[in-house]
């Protein structure tokens, strides 16, 4: 995070022997990024933080993927991953990954069970909430998250999901990093505050305002938690247990805790022509960076094109969320609500023609999505296959693919049409 925060009880001093005002023994644990070097916090607890008494494995789930080949752009249908509406489901251990790489993990989940605790040990995590309301409870205190909130978890913060059942299943498109998510540095000063004209401020920002404690049954209970961690193939999970309730902080300070903003805080800028698509970022990843598209004035050049103009992905994967509905770019290819498109490298996309040419007329926008550019080629996740539009990749051309036939009658002409006269 970009400001030092403080809550509950603290000593005067860093690294020296604490006790509540009630007498409570308290042992210090230090969660940083980059060893001792970067961002970081420090906590509190009333239990010792390394008292485990058990560890089983935990299986994550399918995590198969395979190389986009034939290179193709993709639609996938996430709300056909849960028909039955996330019932019974929670956001840790039901998550469906649709795509991925070394540096990213996308996946998907409906849900209306609170969740285990869990603590991602690979990378930060963004969580972009497509639907309803939730309580994100942590080790740093409790966040109360809503729809078109973008919620940022630090590596191995120790957390749940509560979901809000008066606003419906909690949907969930989670981005899964393999490194730290900080705000982009073109927004910031050095000493990291943001700058004047940045379309997003602290103000706008929301951690947690309280302590939370587990309450009294449960906190001196042996506590499982769900671990993510690394392996030489990637990501694998493990069950920890310890003797003890991990929300135990009395106080911390520092620069890393979970936070959320939601994307109608986001203040878009509008030119005479339009802008390009990292006008819209809000976080940046190793190896990937986050946009919000957001409602907007559109251009005011007369003959401006006021739809993204036709682009090839020469260094990026371009994926794209619709939780919002179908966009004016890809006006009649099928995507809707919980709709993701994948744009690969080396390819190039963008509307419709009709769309093109008509959006000279047009003065607003209401478009709104979820982007993640990838610098490193996406995999395609079998567990998601079966939500795929197996259409999408013509809609631009109406027609396609070629049968084996036209394929087989097509070589002979070119080869004829290349020969010598």
């Amino acid at each position: 995070m970009t400001y030092y925060r403080a809550l509950g009880e603290l000593p005067s001093k860093r690294h020296i022997l604490f006790s509540t005002a009630d007498g409570r023994q308290t042992y210090e644990e230090f969660i940083g990024e980059e060893g001792f070097s970067s961002t970081g916090s420090l906590l509190y607890h009333t239990g010792i933080p390394a008292s485990l008494v058990d560890s089983r494995p935990w299986d994550i789930g399918v995590l198969g993927t395979s190389v986009n080949r034939p290179l193709l752009p993709h639609h996938y249908r996430l709300h056909e991953l849960f028909p039955e509406h996330g019932a019974g489901k929670d956001a840790v251990r039901d998550r469906r990954l649709v795509l991925g790489n070394a540096d990213v993990r996308i996946a998907y989940v409906v849900c209306d069970t609170p969740s285990p605790l869990y603590s991602n040990a690979i990378g930060d995590e963004v969580v972009f909430i497509e639907s309803g309301s939730a309580t994100l409870e942590s080790v740093f205190g409790a966040v109360q998250v809503r729809q078109g909130d973008n919620v940022v978890i630090p590596r191995v913060t120790i957390h749940r999901w509560v979901p809000n059942q008066d606003d419906g299943p909690l949907r969930l498109y989670c981005v899964e990093g393999s490194g730290h998510v900080t705000p982009p540095a073109k927004y910031r000063s050095k000493f990291g505050q943001y700058l004047e004209g940045s379309p997003l401020t602290e103000r706008d920002f929301r951690g947690p305002e309280e302590i939370l404690l587990a309450a009294p049954d449960e906190a001196d209970r042996d506590t499982e938690v769900y671990v993510k961690h690394r392996s030489s193939d990637g990501v694998t999970g493990s069950v920890v247990t310890y003797d003890h309730h991990p929300f135990d902080v009395v106080g911390w300070d520092g620069q890393l805790y979970p936070y959320a903003f939601n994307y109608r805080d986001f203040a878009p800028v509008t030119g005479q022509i339009i802008q390009p698509p990292p006008t819209y970022q809000v976080l940046e990843g190793q190896g990937y960076v986050i946009c919000n598209f957001v409602p907007r004035l559109l251009e005011t050049h007369p003959l401006a094109v006021k739809v993204p103009y036709f682009h090839s992905n020469v260094d990026s994967d371009e994926v794209m969320f619709y939780f919002a509905g179908e966009t004016a770019a890809r006006e009649g290819s099928g995507i809707r609500d919980g709709s993701v498109s994948l744009h690969p490298a080396g390819y190039t996309h963008g509307p419709g023609a009709k769309v093109y040419v008509d959006s000279v007329k047009h003065t607003e926008s209401k478009e709104t999505a979820f982007m993640v550019d990838t610098f490193r080629p996406l995999e395609l996740a079998a567990d998601a296959a079966g939500s795929e539009d197996p259409k999408y990749p013509w809609t631009w051309a109406g027609r396609g693919p070629l049968t084996p036939q036209q394929t087989t009658q097509q070589a002979p002409q070119q080869a004829a049409a290349g020969a010598p006269a």
